[in-house]
């Protein structure tokens, strides 16, 4: 499910963070599905719980999962997450797409290589 990759600059909370990010808005994680418990994936990663611990608030700071006292962390039913995330995604793409015309790359092309993926 979360492959940590040690190569990665970013630290492994972030990475956790991201994984559990794009399987949420994926649907691979359905709204109020358990999320795994701190102690069993910091084993099954073998890493510091402490660590998960970090990826699990940041998680809940996000909106991306909610806390139920004793029973652990359980993924959010929030749909405007995804939405959310799709308007990141696109002021990152126009940025992008900006910069590629102003160093001379035309629309055309631009659309073209787009919409060959």
């Amino acid at each position: 499910m979360i492959i940590i990759d040690y190569k990665d600059t970013r630290p492994i909370y972030e990475q956790i963070v991201e994984k559990f990010k794009k399987l949420i808005l994926k649907g691979a994680l359905q709204a109020d599905e358990q999320m795994p418990s701190v102690r069993s994936l910091a084993m099954e990663l073998s890493i510091n719980p402490n660590t998960i611990q970090k990826a699990y608030a940041e998680l809940e700071r996000q909106g991306f999962t909610y806390t139920v006292k004793g029973r652990g962390s359980f993924v959010s039913g929030d749909d405007g997450l995804a939405v959310q995330r799709r308007e990141e995604y696109m002021e990152q793409i126009l940025a992008l797409a900006k910069e590629a015309l102003e160093i001379g790359m035309t629309k055309e092309e631009l659309i073209r290589r787009i919409e060959g993926i």
